[in-house]
């Protein structure tokens, strides 16, 4: 609420965000340079997703709830590089033209966020000593995220150790097709975090309460659904869209989407209550046991199970993150109640996945199929919940809305 302090904290906290940035970079080139790294000239290229973190400025529009800027410009971009994509990567010697869009579309997403900074940000003096003081709860919410990145990197790189590279590629694409899912899920973690967090500053600890419960059954809502179309149409949709090969992509996608329903829940317990009540060390707990499971499920099940010994890790391990986080806030939050809702969607989704799949046996081709199979899913889905659907959405003001738009036409 007061632009003079916002102002001199943004640019403390991005002055260490600046100097960090150019470590790393140096560290990182020194490794790339210094070790016999595999598929260095990737690497290399790579090199431009850490300088693009040296312009990331999209938490200061997050924290002032500015989404449409930052979710136009990012769809823009996003639609942009796709579109580069398929038009110059056509063979396996393309995978650097691959990687040096995908670092290059990520540096020109922060790049384009800069020429809004004057609208919010007055120009202010600061010293390094005022920085440096912000230096220690970031470090504190930096552990967290190093435990989270470690079991998400450390699936790959075991699978590489204990298996081949073929596992590795099929847990790669399964694991960008379940982050589509999870890329909602976290989106409504990133637009709740900044209100929340003002909510319980100011003592609104009630008001805040009933708001995590709405959003707890909103992406139950969600996640159940997801889960239960993707375990459905993974195996067509995998040979559709990855190509002939790439089979156990699709079994793969059926373990992980089990991992959408933790990843929700734990998402909604972190950003909506751990973090905004300065609960850091509960969620730093949470995520080093989550690294720790991770290790020591797939040091078991990959030599044996490959990349599906590693999916069954990460399931373990999201599931002890959310238990944990759960067990703590316990007698805070209405867990019972977030059960009793969450299992409701749960029969109901399944119940849609019973009828979609009857589709999977008519004899029609793969496209026409897994369009029915979507669109007839979401349909009953619907219907199924439409209590819920007509409580959420508020058709009053949508049918008011469409009145004006109609007149202002004519």
């Amino acid at each position: 609420d007061d632009k003079a302090t916002m102002s001199k904290t943004f640019k403390e906290i991005y002055l260490i965000q600046f100097i960090l940035s150019l470590v790393m970079i140096v560290i990182y080139y020194l490794y790339i340079s210094l070790c016999n790294v595999k598929y260095q000239q990737i690497a290399i290229i790579q090199i431009i997703y850490i300088f693009s973190c040296m312009f990331d400025i999209n938490w200061l529009f997050f924290g002032l709830e500015k989404f449409k800027l930052t979710i136009t410009r990012n769809i823009l971009i996003k639609i942009l590089s796709l579109i580069t994509i398929f038009v110059f990567v056509k063979t396996k010697s393309d995978v650097w033209k691959y990687t040096l869009i995908l670092s290059l579309s990520t540096l020109i997403s922060q790049i384009a966020l800069w020429p809004f900074l004057t609208r919010n940000i007055l120009n202010l003096n600061i010293s390094f000593s005022d920085a440096f003081k912000h230096f220690k709860p970031c470090l504190k919410l930096f552990l967290p995220v190093v435990a989270i990145t470690i079991y998400k990197v450390m699936d790959k790189t075991m699978i590489g150790i204990f298996s081949n590279i073929s596992e590795v590629g099929y847990y790669e694409n399964a694991e960008k097709i379940i982050n589509v899912p999870n890329s909602i899920i976290t989106a409504l973690g990133t637009v709740m975090l900044p209100r929340m967090s003002n909510l319980f500053y100011h003592g609104k600890s009630e008001q805040g309460i009933n708001l995590i419960e709405r959003c707890m059954k909103f992406i139950m809502f969600l996640s159940f659904a997801m889960i239960f179309g993707l375990i459905c149409i993974s195996k067509d949709f995998s040979l559709l869209f990855f190509g002939a090969g790439f089979e156990k992509t699709g079994i793969l996608i059926i373990y992980l989407s089990i991992t959408i329903i933790f990843i929700a829940w734990g998402n909604v317990i972190r950003t909506q209550y751990l973090i905004p009540n300065e609960n850091d060390n509960e969620y730093i707990i949470s995520a080093f046991l989550g690294a720790i499971v991770n290790f020591i499920m797939n040091i078991i099940l990959i030599p044996r199970y490959n990349s599906i010994g590693a999916c069954i890790g990460t399931i373990f391990a999201e599931f002890s993150v959310v238990a944990y986080q759960t067990f703590i806030i316990r007698k805070k939050l209405p867990i019972s109640k977030y059960i009793k809702n969450s299992f409701s969607f749960g029969i109901k989704a399944f119940i849609m996945f019973v009828l979609i799949k009857c589709v999977s046996y008519v004899n029609i081709s793969v496209e026409i199929k897994l369009l029915l199979q979507i669109v007839l899913g979401v349909i009953i889905y619907f219907i199924l919940n439409i209590n819920y659907v007509i409580k959420l959405v508020d058709f009053n003001n949508l049918f008011k809305n469409i009145l004006k738009v109609c007149k202002k036409t004519k």
